[in-house]
């Protein structure tokens, strides 16, 4: 890497993209959902002095044509030579891409969300700084927990791939309910506790799967069952989201996290000023980048709501190491999740239940070319 040496601009040349998509070992079931590959879109900004910013963001599978066009023929175009320290000008540039009303605004918002993490990446390169340092350095290790607990398991088969989370030594997991009914998802769920003991860590998450009346009698047999719940995230369906979440958490005296669904700051702000979460899990591989995360957890700080973030570790454990409100990052099993097991050369540091950020410049990210090559989407 070219060192950056001269105070000044740090203009950007050009705007690259390689997308991948990796076939996962069976189908990965939800409450609504499926997922049968693991993708990710890799973009990298040269700039005429020399500095490079390279990161992988986001999981979008059959839109992600949709996403390498919109960087290549919108945002691109109105990011050549400006100055990646002038983030701020950068993101705004990106902004009109949202005000298409034919196209889905999500869509533009994921593809700045992939240009404004490479912007950072270069900053933090430049300055030859971590970015959870640049952006507040207020912890370097942060506990981890796994994400699964997923659908079509048999009870053994669920028992393996809770001691496999045991090995990996992160502090707990979020596992997946609201498929079924709460009844037979607490069967499922006391499976888990019975294998993990008392002192790993249980979220439950049903993706939006529930109805309030549901939701607060799933929480009334976790507290029956004695496995406590670290939060609920998405308990209740969309359409009457924030009252009801807020409900539950009144309700139950369990804490509430949702934000992945949120795909821009508004969204996020009214989740918390109706008092409709303890967390706030926006995803800045979703919703704009870390520009747009960074705003979030200043407006949750202020209504006293921790940070979150959905998956993306390589991204999500800068931000929330950078803050003191931020909490648990996120990983899924090697299986679930091929591609930050394996994309990046560095080992993954996890030991006690903590993740512990290196001190290398931006993001840190090393990728294994040759896994790049394999899972390249031509």
């Amino acid at each position: 890497m070219m060192t950056w040496q001269k105070p000044g601009a740090l203009t950007i040349q050009s705007i690259e993209t390689t997308a991948l998509r990796v076939p996962l070992d069976k189908v990965y079931r939800g409450s609504k959902y499926q997922m049968q590959n693991r993708c990710t879109i890799i973009t990298r900004i040269k700039t005429h002095q020399g500095v490079i910013g390279e990161v992988y963001t986001g999981d979008t599978d059959e839109e992600q044509g949709i996403l390498l066009k919109i960087i290549h023929q919108e945002l691109a175009p109105a990011l050549i030579g400006m100055d990646v320290f002038n983030t701020e000008g950068c993101w705004e540039s990106m902004k009109p891409a949202t005000y298409d009303i034919l196209r889905d605004r999500n869509l533009a918002m994921q593809a700045i969300s992939c240009i404004d993490a490479a912007i950072w990446d270069t900053v933090g390169k430049a300055l030859e700084m971590p970015l959870y340092k640049l952006w507040g350095g207020y912890t370097n290790r942060l506990p981890i927990i796994a994400i699964g607990g997923y659908y079509g398991q048999t009870p053994d088969q669920l028992s393996a791939e809770i001691e496999a989370y045991l090995d990996y030594g992160v502090v707990g997991m979020k596992f997946k309910i609201g498929g079924l009914t709460p009844e037979e998802d607490i069967e499922r769920l006391k499976i888990a506790h019975q294998v993990a003991g008392q002192s790993f860590i249980f979220m439950v998450d049903a993706n939006q799967g529930y109805d309030l009346r549901q939701a607060i009698q799933f929480c009334r047999l976790a507290e029956d069952a004695g496995i406590p719940l670290a939060w609920f995230e998405e308990p209740v369906r969309w359409y009457n989201d924030r009252r009801w979440l807020r409900d539950v958490r009144l309700t139950t005296g369990v804490p509430v996290t949702a934000g992945q669904s949120a795909y821009n700051l508004t969204a996020v702000r009214d989740l918390i000023v109706d008092g409709a979460v303890d967390y706030c899990n926006f995803d800045a591989s979703w919703a704009g980048g870390p520009t747009i995360w960074r705003r979030a957890a200043a407006i949750a700080d202020a209504y006293g709501v921790k940070m979150a973030h959905h998956e993306e570790a390589q991204i999500a454990a800068h931000l929330l190491a950078s803050i003191a409100h931020g909490s648990y990052v996120e990983c899924f099993h090697r299986q679930r999740d091929p591609i930050f097991w394996e994309i990046q050369t560095e080992s993954r540091p996890i030991q006690n239940g903590m993740y512990t950020l290196s001190d290398a410049p931006g993001f840190g990210i090393s990728l294994d070319h040759s896994y790049v090559a394999r899972y390249r989407v031509d």
